[in-house]
């Protein structure tokens, strides 16, 4: 496998790399191979956004050994700046096409974040589909600052357990962070998936592939949970709207 040379597109405030569905999955593979600390940043157009009013997350974003285009705004934006036939690259899809191929590797996997519940149906679901994925280890923090002597014991759990790469559903801005505070310290590359673990395990339904190609995935995930919700999608969208008109007139 090779690891592929960072080619980026400047999207608004971020940072974001591009490349192929092969690339990003090969890349994470090699660094997995040789237990390296890396961290990968999924962005959508929230995340975009934030960048430029969040300086910690921006910091997060643009120290990211790799950030994909997640949602469909901002993979139009980077085909529109030049990355010819850029595709969204989002986080479900990812860790789903990981897990297929770690299992045929026997390449282990970290879980790390969702609810106890989620974990649980999600870990039987990856068996049901990938019998040969190794799960080397699932840990649900608890929604709070943790000591740190929790922080050591999870670092701990996770560089013992072997797994070449660690999923991790926490949620933004907050597993952006983390993985940013955890990079040199967990062996291991970090994957920020956000909903990934409720989608997979069923506990948030997913919008139908028609309208993810379609570009409303955001909505269709307003729409389950409006209260939310309401203002990531309805403001942040909006904004980071008007800012890639901007961009584009600018060029």
């Amino acid at each position: 496998m090779t690891i592929q040379q960072r080619n980026t597109v400047s999207v608004l405030n971020a940072t974001i790399d591009a490349l192929s569905w092969d690339a990003a999955l090969n890349n994470i593979s090699g660094w997995a191979a040789k237990r390296e600390s890396r961290y990968v940043c999924i962005c959508n157009a929230h995340s975009v956004v934030t960048t430029g009013f969040d300086a910690a997350f921006g910091q997060a974003v643009a120290a990211a050994d790799l950030a994909t285009p997640d949602g469909a705004p901002v993979a139009w934006m980077m085909r529109k700046l030049g990355a010819k036939d850029q595709q969204r690259i989002n986080g479900p899809d990812l860790m789903w096409k990981y897990c297929e191929q770690a299992a045929q590797r026997s390449e282990s996997i970290y879980l790390y974040g969702g609810t106890p519940e989620t974990l649980t149906i999600l870990q039987e679901r990856l068996a049901t589909h990938f019998p040969l994925l190794v799960i080397a280890g699932a840990y649900s923090p608890p929604f709070r600052a943790l000591s740190p002597a929790e922080d050591e014991a999870d670092v701990a759990h996770i560089n013992s357990s072997g797994a070449g790469t660690v999923w991790v559903s926490l949620g933004c801005p907050k597993q952006e962070l983390w993985m940013a505070a955890h990079r040199g310290r967990v062996n291991a590359v970090m994957v920020g998936v956000g909903a990934a673990f409720d989608y997979h395990a069923g506990t948030i339904q997913r919008a139908p592939v028609w309208i993810q190609n379609a570009g409303f995935e955001w909505l269709h995930r307003l729409a389950s949970e409006p209260r939310r919700l309401w203002r990531r999608y309805l403001v942040t969208n909006t904004l980071f709207i008007l800012g890639a008109a901007l961009q584009l007139a600018k060029r």
